[in-house]
């Protein structure tokens, strides 16, 4: 085992954590989110793959609520008057088909997998159905998500505000674009190798790369594509703030910085998630800009979403020469990537999780088995359709939920629901494993908490000795 120095580092947190208040936890996995391409240490067994910093701090979030708590809460979490019901049993059958399924079904199929060296090596390839790492890591990770959601929940129930969930959020954007913006000066000043210590997870790097003359922004992210994954999530929650006037100053500043963010990404994902996003957040916009209390901006928005075009073509009048650059821009971006290798890579994947899918006749090759280019389709070819009902029924219950807590707790649970959104969309276009990332369920489970719960649902009710400190 090779361990790393942010994983000594991530070591004497968590120690430091279980001896803290269970809000501090709280701010500490929100913050560790951030470091998606740092390993905390390798494990050689597992072909070299990694144990991330965020994961390692969950073992020591979920034990400090856990003496704060004890289990009733977190049972709540996953029972039948919660979302999470449907995440437990999502996990449950997850971790059955990553154990039986792949050695049930050996050789019926043949999946795409990463296929992983002890000196660190990782491609990715054609193999027949069978056991292998993957499926122990993605068990870990899915494991993992079941937990972050539930004792999110359980540290919102306990006591734990909706202020928390807001400046825990909006100090990690802050932070997300503060290394977005060294990313680019070190690249620039050819000092780049600073940011070594925070990617040492076993990925592959393609962090130095530029497009049509522009540095492609991966911050602490493996990966340009990662990074605007990571924040369209929380452009999303703070735009969703911003329209329900939280932190008006603070929420819009932001928001603008990280959608500026988001464009120099040049990631053709986050652009087609962004337009979901946009018109997600229109749609939402109007409903809340009529009655006794006006919320809503979609003047606001809708003039934003205006504003651009307008801006382009005044910038191609006043500047002629820069017209050629930014058709090489958007011909590299968005016109030719469906011809670049890198396209007809993922759509031979998602034509193979497709395969996979029929081979197995609906059941999956089991979580891990298999690698694809679209959320749905490594739904269907890891954990087949009941896996995929199971999850629909997750995110339908964890958005379709209503409010009727106060201004915070309503605002707060939007723009969770809005972050929840954020991060399917970009998953669906471009989402290549099971496992959606800690930030993911941390807004999953604070969006299930800030809910209205029936009194007859025998929610959890926390007694003073359980407060929050």
């Amino acid at each position: 085992m090779r361990i790393e120095l942010l994983g000594v580092l991530s070591l004497v947190l968590g120690a430091a954590v279980l001896l803290a208040p269970p809000r501090m936890a709280f701010y500490v996995i929100v913050m560790s989110t951030l470091f998606g391409a740092a390993a905390a240490f390798g494990v050689p067994g597992l072909g070299g793959a990694s144990v991330l910093v965020p994961s390692l701090l969950l073992a020591f979030y979920c034990l400090r609520l856990f003496m704060a708590f004890g289990e009733r809460p977190v049972l709540a979490a996953v029972s039948s008057s919660s979302p999470g019901i449907w995440l437990l049993l999502l996990t449950v059958y997850g971790v059955f088909s990553a154990l039986f399924l792949p050695r049930l079904l050996e050789g019926v199929t043949e999946t795409m997998i990463v296929l992983r060296s002890s000196a660190g090596h990782r491609i990715i390839d054609l193999t027949p159905l069978s056991f292998s790492s993957n499926n122990i890591t993605q068990t870990v990770y899915a494991v993992g998500g079941l937990f972050c959601f539930a004792f999110t929940y359980a540290y919102l129930k306990c006591g734990g505000t909706a202020r928390d969930v807001i400046n825990a959020m909006l100090v990690l954007a802050v932070a997300n674009l503060i290394f977005a913006l060294l990313d680019v000066i070190t690249y620039r000043t050819g000092t780049a190798h600073l940011f070594d210590f925070i990617r040492t997870a076993n990925y592959a790097l393609l962090t130095g790369s530029e497009k049509a003359g522009f540095k492609r922004i991966s911050g602490t992210f493996p990966e340009a594509s990662a990074f605007a994954g990571y924040t369209i999530v929380l452009f999303a929650f703070t735009a969703s703030l911003w329209i329900d006037r939280v932190r008006t100053v603070a929420t819009g500043g932001i928001a603008g910085l990280l959608l500026l963010a988001l464009l120099l990404s040049t990631s053709t994902t986050a652009l087609v998630s962004l337009a979901m996003v946009m018109v997600f957040l229109l749609w939402r916009a109007l409903p809340a800009s009529y009655g006794k209390r006006v919320t809503g901006r979609p003047a606001a928005i809708a003039l934003a979403l205006l504003a651009v075009p307008l801006c382009f073509m005044l910038v191609l009048v006043l500047m002629p020469e820069f017209a050629k650059a930014v058709q090489d821009f958007l011909d590299e971006t968005l016109y030719s990537k469906l011809n670049s290798q890198s396209a007809r890579e993922r759509m031979q994947w998602n034509a193979v999780a497709f395969q996979v899918f029929l081979d197995t006749w609906g059941w999956g090759a089991g979580l891990g088995s298999a690698r694809a280019s679209s959320y749905a389709l490594v739904l269907l070819s890891n954990v087949g359709l009941i896996g995929t009902v199971l999850f629909l029924l997750f995110v339908g219950n964890t958005l379709m939920m209503k409010s009727a807590g106060g201004f915070h707790e309503h605002a707060t649970m939007r723009a969770a629901r809005a972050g929840v959104l954020a991060g399917l969309s970009e998953a669906m276009i471009s989402g290549t494993v099971y496992d959606l990332g800690l930030l993911f369920f941390i807004l999953a489970g604070s969006a299930a908490a800030l809910r209205w719960v029936p009194a007859q649902a025998g929610a959890y009710r926390p007694g003073k000795a359980e407060a929050v400190q």
